[in-house]
């Protein structure tokens, strides 16, 4: 069957939310232009010339991107000339060595005494570590890994959530070349050992349990049943973190006996393709990848991201709402090696109330504040307007990221944060551990629309063809080489899943699984999964517009849309589900003003054949709507077979889905 794109739905102009003006900060943007300029000779007229440039000349890019952070040596050659254009797994920096953890232990223009890490957490009182005490545990850490035999490649395992310590232990087994994989300690046993039984880790680090809110979770059971499965791990080490939790059993020994031995930290540099860590795709529906990112891409990656789209500086206070289990974690604590301070916090964001996130932010002068649509819908509903209730006067960036914002949603952050935050939304994924479209600062922020693709991204829209295309949707492709691309996935030694993954349907060419489009000034927008497609009589349809939609709806808590088609070409049906709010019912009423809305503001092709009310909308960890899933459960498969439950947050939410089953 031949598709179709949808007609575009957001032709007209969006509202401007955020200009760059006059009288702000210089950025870290303004500063390598000015570097660029006065040391190369290269200037620009505005910034859309010098992202082109950043584009078409990619690898000079990258090469004085490498001079201007700092980075060990200099004048290295990015890509030699024949693999320039080379998307799939060319050599980048041949012959450079350097290390991930000596750039973010040399905090940039911070002191000793200033402050490196704050923690707020829900089972132990608030903490700090200054610029001198984390470098001070990072020796610690190393010293008593050495000691348990790990060295140059081994794994080391964190069953950890995102705390101080957790960001140590990272810079600590980097800094020996040693590899690092986190899983954070709500994932279940089975989730946690079909992702470390393919890295074969030497050590554990694990948590005893943790308080969420005012409830205790113990894990020593869990701790111990995943530590079983594993035979390659020789030393299970317990940080005490809830109090009064029973030991675990087959521990070597606590986090204290590891890092009772002082030592200087040591940086031991690598091949720019060294393996720094091991993130895994979600697993909802099979085996996770086991997706192996090296010192050399990640560094790079970080410090353009961080300084060019989030204008991350010395001295900035940076928060993002993740757990270790989510790449937002590894992209965030990165900040570091830019000379901020990185603000962790492992609580119960309602609890008490939707205040608490807020509330930190204001003890600790947050300045780029990271969350989801999802938080800011709760904290919209509640009537919490963080302005009125805190000072967020510090708040430079609110950043929302992990499902697409609604305009009006986005709008309302921004407001209730102050007159003048700046949004900074972006897509990317766990694959490159950042994005390839977004915002900056030196660009205007519109509601419904991300401004461009990140410099040195040559992102476009594919048809199925492999045609570019403006103003339609088509499938969000990378053209040339980004570094951070994947070294490969571990244990795939003839990159057969790595090909499968994103080289499959576009020779030559990275097919990431999104939908977007971009219009003629470079913007663009992401509808969804393309592997969630709605396909209506040969038009394609992205999920992501119906939720910004229903997001905003009076009566709706939450949507989930799908296209159920058990025969292939039979047309089957586009369902609509719907968690009401209290006391809503799905009457004519609500069902009208659905209907109407939809029709009116997408268009008569969107109208579902059905909608149907649930109790809870199927989501992984990191709250991303499973949509595949529940269309396979429609089409007829089985729960169990579509979905592993311990990589979701709400596993029993899929059995509601086999009463809804279309029939062929």
């Amino acid at each position: 069957m031949t598709l179709t794109a949808a007609p575009d739905l957001h032709q007209a102009p969006s509202e401007v939310l955020w200009t760059p003006a006059d009288g702000r900060r210089s950025t870290s943007l303004d500063g390598f232009l000015a570097w660029l300029a006065e040391g190369h000779g290269l200037s620009f007229d505005d910034y859309d010339a010098f992202l082109a440039w950043s584009i078409d000349r990619h690898d000079t890019f990258w090469s004085l991107l490498w001079d201007w952070g700092g980075l060990p040596g200099s004048g290295h050659v990015a890509l030699r000339p024949e693999q320039r254009d080379q998307v799939f797994k060319p050599a980048w920096f041949p012959g450079a060595e350097l290390s991930y953890a000596e750039w973010m232990l040399a905090m940039p223009g911070r002191a000793d005494d200033d402050l490196a890490l704050l923690g707020y957490s829900d089972s132990r009182p608030d903490s700090t570590l200054t610029v001198a005490g984390l470098r001070d545990l990072v020796g610690r850490i190393q010293e008593g890994l050495r000691a348990a035999g790990v060295g140059r490649g081994d794994r080391v395992a964190a069953y950890v959530p995102n705390i101080p310590e957790t960001v140590a232990l990272l810079v600590a087994t980097a800094g020996l070349g040693a590899v690092f994989t986190s899983c954070a300690p709500e994932f279940g046993v089975q989730s946690v050992i079909d992702r470390w039984r393919q890295v074969e880790p030497k050590v554990v680090v694990a948590i005893d349990g943790y308080r969420y809110g005012t409830k205790d979770v113990s894990r020593h059971e869990e701790v111990a049943s995943i530590v079983a499965s594993l035979p390659t791990v020789e030393q299970l080490v317990v940080l005490p973190y809830l109090a009064g939790a029973p030991a675990i059993e087959g521990a070597s020994g606590t986090w204290a006996e590891l890092t009772a031995t002082p030592a200087a930290p040591t940086i031991e540099r690598v091949p720019f393709d060294h393996p720094l860590y091991i993130l895994f795709s979600s697993g909802t529906t099979g085996l996770p990848k086991a997706i192996v990112h090296g010192h050399g891409g990640i560094t790079l990656e970080h410090l353009k991201s961080l300084a060019f789209a989030h204008d991350v500086q010395p001295g900035d206070r940076i928060f993002w709402q993740t757990t270790t289990g989510w790449m937002m974690w590894n992209l965030v604590v990165s900040g570091l090696g830019l000379g901020a301070a990185v603000v962790t916090t492992d609580i119960n964001p309602t609890s008490p109330d939707v205040g608490a996130l807020w509330r930190i932010a204001d003890h600790a002068g947050i300045t780029h504040f990271g969350t989801s649509p999802g938080f800011l819908q709760l904290c919209r509903r509640a009537g919490f307007v963080p302005r009125d209730e805190v000072d967020t006067s510090a708040i430079l960036q609110l950043g929302v990221t992990g499902t697409a914002c609604p305009g009006d949603l986005a709008a309302w952050g921004c407001a209730s944060i102050s007159d003048d935050v700046r949004l900074m939304s972006g897509s990317g994924g766990t694959d490159i551990c950042s994005g390839f479209v977004g915002d900056s600062p030196s660009q205007d922020v519109r509601t419904g629309r991300m401004a461009s693709a990140y410099p040195g991204v040559a992102v476009a829209a594919y048809a199925a063809d492999g045609t570019p295309l403006v103003g339609e949707q088509g499938e969000l492709v990378i053209t040339r080489p980004m570094p951070s691309m994947p070294i490969g996935f571990w244990g795939d030694v003839d990159d057969a899943r790595y090909r499968a993954a994103y080289f499959e349907d576009f020779p030559g060419v990275w097919r990431h699984g999104d939908w977007i489009t971009f219009w003629e000034d470079g913007s663009c927008a992401i509808y969804g999964r393309s592997d969630a497609t709605l396909n209506r009589d040969g038009v394609r349809l992205g999920t992501a517009e119906f939720y910004e939609l229903l997001d905003t709806m009076p009566g709706v808590d939450d949507a989930l849309v799908v296209h159920a088609e058990p025969s292939p070409g039979e047309g089957g049906k586009l369902l609509l589900f719907l968690v009401l709010g209290d006391g809503q019912a799905l009457d004519d009423d609500l069902l009208g003003r659905i209907r109407g809305a939809i029709k009116s503001q997408l268009s008569p092709r969107h109208l579902p054949d059905e909608v149907l009310a649930i109790r809870d909308v199927p989501r992984n960890l990191t709250g991303k709507r499973l949509e595949v899933p529940v269309k396979k459960i429609l089409e007829g498969a089985a729960v169990a077979d579509v979905a592993t439950p311990g990589a979701m947050q709400n596993p029993d939410s899929l059995d509601q889905f086999t009463a809804f089953a279309v029939r062929s």
